[in-house]
C-alpha cells in the first residue's frame, strides 16, 4: 500500500476503530494532478470544495443557516442538501 489514497483510507479505517483489511479487486494508477487527498488540502481549498456537516438547531430555517455560512466564509455559492426536521 504505497499509494497516498490507500494510506488515507487506512487512516479513516483506523480512526473508526475498524480492524478489517481492504480487499483489492484491482489497482489502477491515479493521476494526482486532478485532485488532492482531503487531508492535504489547504484551508482555503477545503472551504471552497468542502462539505459542512451541521446539526441545525431548532429555530432558524435551513436557508437562513446557508446565508450565515456564506457570510461567515465569504462564499458566493453555498447550499444545503435537504433537511430532516421533525
Amino acid at each position: 500500500m504505497k499509494d497516498k489514497g490507500w494510506e488515507f483510507l487506512n487512516e479513516i479505517r483506523d480512526f473508526c476503530g475498524d480492524a478489517r483489511e481492504w480487499v483489492f479487486l484491482r489497482e489502477e494508477p491515479t493521476d494526482y494532478s486532478y485532485g488532492k487527498i482531503p487531508s492535504e488540502r489547504s484551508l482555503d481549498e477545503a472551504i471552497e470544495n468542502g462539505v459542512i456537516n451541521l446539526d441545525k438547531p431548532p429555530g432558524p430555517t435551513s436557508h437562513e443557516v446557508v446565508a450565515w455560512i456564506k457570510r461567515l466564509f465569504g462564499l458566493k455559492k453555498a447550499g444545503h442538501g435537504g433537511t430532516l426536521e421533525g
